[in-house]
């Protein structure tokens, strides 16, 4: 097969103890998945989940022991950062059951979701989509995925960050008000998941600014952690 310009490089994300690397296929994020976190946005209860997309190629991947390099995104004031477990498929499926869907699951992985807050507030207020607050460059710093078998209670385990040393987000992935495998049969009623995809499953509350020169470091029980600095 030719193509008339180069094909882009595939995204992929390192795996944990080896040279392979997992291929990315696209990226679904659900949004307002930590109670405290939806408070701290304007709202409560627990609403139907609901999901956005960012571009295979926001992926930001971050070798274990290495800082990433985070560029400070263009148009904005408010680059916050949003700690996630991401969720790595490896088998696809459409209208899984909650019950079948951690089967589907190849491995967890610490990652980052970054926002141009201020663009998506603008955005939102116009009702118009906030892709341009979401899916652009860089925008998904994401540390080593680690195989489910090695991933020990991913379901209760902590989650926090740090910014420059200082605690911004700490809560445990059993705070979700949609836990992953509910999120996954959502989720697979919309879209058929294919091998590759990444699902980041939502922040804890503590969201907020970071500037250029800030260092993030954050973590999840059993999947160590992911450091990332904004340059």
């Amino acid at each position: 097969m030719s193509y008339v310009i180069p094909p882009a490089p595939q995204a992929s994300v390192p795996v944990v103890g080896t040279t392979q690397r997992f291929p990315v296929h696209r990226i679904y994020c659900v949004g307002r998945n930590y109670a405290e976190h939806a408070k701290e946005m304007g709202f409560t209860g627990r609403e139907p989940p609901f999901f956005f997309m960012k571009p295979a190629d926001a992926v930001l991947p971050v070798n274990p022991g290495e800082t990433g390099q985070m560029p400070y995104p263009t148009l904005t004031k408010d680059l916050h950062h949003e700690i996630e477990l991401v969720v790595a498929i490896g088998k696809g499926g459409k209208h899984i059951a909650a019950a079948d869907a951690l089967s589907h699951i190849w491995g967890y992985a610490v990652g980052l979701d970054m926002t141009r807050r201020d663009l998506q507030g603008e955005m939102k207020k116009q009702g118009r989509p906030w892709c341009i607050g979401k899916g652009f460059e860089a925008s998904a710093p994401i540390g080593p995925i680690t195989p489910a078998a090695q991933a020990g209670d991913v379901q209760q385990a902590a989650i926090w960050l740090q910014v420059n040393g200082t605690d911004r987000q700490r809560s445990s992935v059993g705070q979700l008000i949609w836990n992953i495998a509910e999120t996954i049969e959502h989720l697979s009623a919309a879209w058929e998941l294919q091998p590759g995809d990444l699902i980041f499953t939502g922040t804890p509350e503590g969201v907020g600014a970071v500037v250029r020169g800030d260092v993030l470091e954050g973590g999840i029980d059993g999947l160590g952690t992911l450091r990332v600095a904004v340059a």
